[in-house]
């Protein structure tokens, strides 16, 4: 198209408004390839995470309920590293999702044997990962320490460890009464966890907490409810219709008076509970490589394989 003359400024005008309207298309065409460049590269990551979560946690939101399920039957629900990372995913969608409580339960006999000693000793019986392992730990714990929402455990079964230890955070309890509760720290060479060194003593008294996880006392589900640590026990044959109806029941009430409730009885014991976390994880990873726990944890092992 031949230039317009340097005076002819009708033609000129019009010539501009035709290449501004030429490099507004090229500006509207690299937006649109680079958004959907973005949204197709959104969705890949969105695929990968989905692929990357395990089916050993299951995650459902229905009648103001969000239930998180240990879904390792096979290995009585014990909790390796990728089970931690989707519970950790799970809590952080249950804290802006519209649900008004938060329900941990278990599939199958168990409700969970706690940590997977896996992620700690290798085939060899040699010790790995302790560093990773009390670093995920401390994150996993704090996400507990951090839910805003009222907690509640559904204990349909056996209770070992980490499971047992965190229920201290908890705000509500129920148990079957074939449920039962052991802290077998000391046997296994390690030391206690989940903020337990300071919930379990305020919970119960030092002497009852000293019992349970210094000497691995195993409590019954009515032992434990008489010593604080469970709220109510319910006979197996009714125990899921009954605990589910309360819980349905409890998701009706008003979710800001109960969240806001929830954060007045809670806001003045986070930054302790923070700090026993780290002091409980910094411990851990020293006592972790220790010739006493890996002898313990190699005893363990070796005698699990024997059944």
């Amino acid at each position: 198209m031949p230039k317009p003359a340097v005076f002819d400024f009708d033609n000129k005008a019009k010539q501009d408004a035709r290449m501004e309207t030429a490099r507004q298309n090229h500006v509207n065409l690299v937006s649109c390839l680079s958004s959907s460049s973005e949204a197709s590269s959104q969705g890949k990551r969105g695929a990968d995470e989905r692929a990357q979560e395990s089916k050993d946690i299951l995650v459902s939101s229905e009648d103001g309920i969000t239930k998180i399920i240990f879904n390792r039957p096979a290995k009585k629900n014990a909790i390796s590293f990728q089970m931690c990372h989707d519970i950790m995913r799970a809590l952080k969608n249950a804290s802006t999702d519209n649900s008004v409580i938060t329900v941990f339960t278990g599939t199958g006999d168990y409700y969970s044997s706690g940590n997977d000693l896996r992620n700690l000793i290798n085939d060899a019986g040699k010790i790995q990962n302790a560093a990773m392992s009390t670093t995920l730990l401390r994150e996993f714990v704090n996400c507990f320490i951090d839910f805003p929402k009222p907690l509640v455990a559904v204990v349909n079964g056996p209770a070992i460890g980490i499971a047992v230890t965190l229920l201290g955070l908890f705000d509500a309890v129920y148990a079957s009464d074939r449920a039962t509760f052991h802290t077998p720290f000391t046997h296994l060479g390690q030391t206690v966890e989940a903020c337990s060194s300071y919930t379990f003593p305020k919970i119960m008294g030092s002497a009852k907490a000293a019992e349970m996880l210094l000497f691995g006392k195993k409590l019954t589900a009515r032992e434990a409810c008489a010593q604080g640590l469970v709220t109510e026990v319910f006979p197996e044959s009714t125990f899921e219709t009954e605990v589910w109806t309360r819980l349905k029941t409890y998701a009706k009430l008003p979710t800001n008076a109960m969240r806001v409730s929830r954060e007045l009885i809670r806001k003045h014991e986070k930054e302790k509970l923070h700090t026993v976390n780290a002091e409980e994880c910094s411990v851990a990873q020293e006592r972790g490589m220790s010739e006493e726990c890996t002898n313990a944890l190699m005893n363990f092992m070796s005698r699990k394989a024997k059944l």
